[in-house]
Parts: C-alpha cells; structure tokens; sequence
C-alpha cells in the first residue's frame, strides 16, 4: 500500500466506506464492552487475518481504541472498544443497521 493509500485509509469516512468496517463497529456498540479480533471474527464468520486488517484501519483512524491485552499461549491479545466521537458517523451506523433489520424482517440479506 502506498504512503498516499495509508493516508486514506486512516480518515474515518474512508474507512466507513467499507461494509466489514461498519459491520464490526455496529458489533462493537451492541456488545458494549471490550472485545478482541478474534472474538469480532468469531460473531461475524469472518477470517482473522482479513478480520484483524479492517481492525487495525478503524484503529488507526482512531474509530476504536486499544483498551488492554492479554497474553495467551505466547501470542498477545487485543482488545477494543468503539471510540468513534463524529455525530455523523455515530448516526451513519445506526441508520444501516435500522436499515438491515428492516430488509431483513422483509426476507432480504444484506452484506
């Protein structure tokens, strides 16, 4: 990735852009509390690795904070929480998912 592209993605309107993102910040506000990458990939059936990615560019554009870690079997665990402080982002979230749970009581999937 290019110092130009890490640039972008470190703006928090960038990094909503992707639907993963949003998925794992409205994730984070249901659960209300501190959770871990391996966690979100476990609620969400995604991949860690592809998991961990999005984690840390909502990290870095500061969506989340880094609250603790724990070590486990040699590896280091991380925990989060949402730290997103835009109105606008806040309202974002929670209008698509009052979108998906309207879709879905119809019957349609959404991504």
């Amino acid at each position: 990735m290019a110092a130009g592209d890490r640039q972008k993605s470190n703006d928090l309107f960038t990094a909503l852009a992707h639907p993963l993102r949003r998925r794992i910040l409205r994730r984070m506000i249901a659960e209300g509390s501190e959770i871990s990458p391996r966690e979100l990939a476990a609620c969400l059936s995604e991949p860690l690795s592809a998991l961990s990615y999005h984690v840390r560019v909502l990290a870095e554009c500061k969506a989340i904070k880094l609250v603790r870690t724990k070590q486990i079997r040699g590896s280091t665990q991380h925990f989060y929480r949402p730290a997103i402080k835009a109105e606008w982002a806040r309202s974002a979230l929670a209008a698509a998912e009052r979108r998906g749970k309207k879709d879905r009581s119809r019957g349609e999937e959404r991504g």
